[in-house]
Parts: structure tokens; sequence; C-alpha cells
């Protein structure tokens, strides 16, 4: 048996650069003079005036979202929901004012909706922005009886001169890893074909390594930094801030590299929380896949002086924070790489 991947679990990566670069060329046409990025970063910034900018970010919870069915527990997903989009806002430095859902459903269940939104409450409240509003749609002919989508956008606001977007990451900077909580919200389509269908397990299933049943560790929400990230950068010169999410540390990291750089990440830096070597071992997942898909127990990486790698290690420290130092900027052609 050759070992699974993401592609044979039904999502191709590689598509989803293709249809990007695509998007790019359409996007583009609709630009204004107040556009301040492209599609790609982690936020997209628009600004208000000469000073102010606004950053914004839409995500949803994707196949996650299948555990929670399994489960039937729902007041956790919105959390993921939150977090997906305001942990890309905080990339650029913005802090995250407001938060808009959206439910499509086969057919509403008011005790399963408010699970759902006590969730996306409890998110927007660790993420310190307002739920505003939302849309909540039946559409019985497109979704399975029991199941729904989630999807939501966040507006993040930061001065134009306190902008983070890498441009000042130069050769010799530093890479800190942010410890995550578990899976987070990428790849649950490869982990699903791995416990569900190879390994045929139950939800109740206590693996060795893990201090709850698979279900309830496959449903952990996904951490939010947001409040970590805008005490740190009164601290600390940030140059750059990557959330990793689908693609891993090498999509994530690379879209923060200055032309004439690259990211070395040393793999051994930090520790890998167990559910990852059990995705591997059930799935015969070979390294490179595992990279490519899921965040290896980083959830979001900063790259900051060399100088100011201790201030920065000591202030997460008290902000509550794991935080390791895992690599470093050296000359290269954009390349992220781990070993």
């Amino acid at each position: 048996m050759n070992g699974l991947t993401y592609k044979s679990s039904g999502v191709d990566i590689e598509a989803g650069y293709e249809v990007v670069k695509r998007v790019k060329k359409l996007a583009r046409t609709t630009f204004n003079p107040s556009v301040a990025s492209g599609i790609g970063f982690f936020g997209g910034c628009y600004a208000i005036d000469n000073k102010t900018m606004l950053v914004s970010a839409t995500d949803g919870v994707g196949t996650k979202l299948k555990i929670a069915f399994m489960m039937n527990k729902h007041d956790t997903v919105g959390i993921d929901l939150v977090a997906m989009n305001a942990n890309d806002v905080i990339c650029c430095g913005a802090r995250p004012l407001f938060f808009l859902d959206y439910i499509g459903v086969h057919k509403l269940n008011p005790d399963i909706a408010e699970d759902i939104l006590k969730g996306i409450v409890n998110g927007c409240k660790q993420a310190g922005c307002a739920l505003i509003g939302g849309e909540t749609a039946e559409l019985p002919g497109l979704y399975k009886d029991g199941e729904y989508d989630l999807a939501g956008f966040v507006v993040g606001m930061a001065q134009k001169k306190d902008i983070i977007n890498g441009s000042t990451i130069k050769s010799g900077d530093k890479i800190i890893g942010l410890a995550s909580s578990g899976i987070h919200s990428n790849g649950y389509s490869l982990v699903r074909r791995v416990f569900f269908c190879c390994a045929d397990l139950p939800l109740d299933e206590e693996l060795k390594g893990l201090d709850k049943p698979l279900g309830e560790e496959l449903l952990t929400p996904t951490r939010i930094y947001v409040k970590t990230i805008l005490s740190l950068i009164k601290q600390v010169k940030i140059k750059g801030i990557a959330h990793i999410t689908g693609g891993g540390l090498p999509e994530n990291v690379a879209r923060l590299l200055p032309k004439g750089t690259k990211a070395h990440v040393e793999r051994f830096s930090w520790k890998h929380p167990s559910i990852f070597g059990l995705v591997q071992m059930y799935g015969r997942v070979s390294n490179d896949e595992m990279y490519k898909t899921f965040n290896m127990g980083i959830g979001m990486v900063l790259v900051v002086a060399k100088k100011d790698v201790d201030k920065t290690l000591k202030a997460l420290k008290k902000l509550g924070e794991q935080a390791f130092l895992i690599g470093e900027i050296q000359k290269g052609k954009g390349e992220v790489e781990i070993q």
C-alpha cells in the first residue's frame, strides 16, 4: 500500500494554486487606488485614508465539520471559524474589529444553530471582535440531512505605518514558532481517510499519546493568537507573521519571504503533538506530505531580528504561549527548507 496523500483523499492543492493565479488576474481588474495588497497574502488591505488601513479575510472550517456531525457536537466549530479569519488579519498587525458569519444548512435546527453561534461568540470574544451580522440559509437540495457549512468574514484595522508584510526580512533574521492546539482546521479530508477508512477506528478510541478520545481530539478548537500578537507588537519589532494553515509551513512561510531569501526550519526544534504521529503511522504518510498538509504543531510563525529573539521568547512565555526558535532566514530563492 502506498502512503496516503492529501490529493488521494480528494484535495488537490496544486489545483488550488492554479485557481489563485487566475483569480489574481481577474481581481486586479477591479482594483482602485485604495487597494494596498494583492491576493495571496494573509489579509486584503484597503486604505480608508492616508493613515488607516482596513484588513479583511474570509475562510471556513472545512471538513472538520464532518467530525462535528459524527460527534453531534456543534459548540466548538464556531471557534474554528473565527480563528481561521482572525488569525489571518493579525498577520498584518491588524486588530480585528467585526465578524460576520454564514451558515448554509439542509434544514434549520434551532438548537444546533444556537450551539454553532455559541462557538462563534466564544471565538469573537477570544479575538476581541464584535459579531455584527450574518446569514442563515436552508438549502435542502445542496446539503445532506443533518449537515451544514460555515463561512466567515472579518475586518480589522491598522495604521498604515504599522502594517506587517515581511518587506524588511533579511538573511540572519530568526524564525519563532508558536505552538498550535493540534490539527486546527486543515487537512481533515486526509485525517478522516486515515482514521475512519484505513484504520476504521471508533470516535471513542483512546490512542496512545492522546489525553482524550480520538473524536474529542479531532474537534480541539483552533488556537486564536490575536491578543498575544497585539500585545507582542507593542514590545518587539515583528518583521513578518505567517498563519500556518493549508499548505503547512512550506506554503505559508514562503508568503513572507522577500526576493533573495529562503527560510531554513529545523524540524526537531519543537515538540510535535502526538496526533500528527498517529496520522502518519496509520496512513503511512510521507514526511514531505505531512509538512505540506498540516501545521505539525506550529500554528503561527514570527520573524524577528536576531537581537530580539530572547526578548520575544520571554514576552511570549509571559503571554501564556509555548514558543520555539525553529529556524532562520538565509540567502535563497524563496524556498522553505525543513531539515
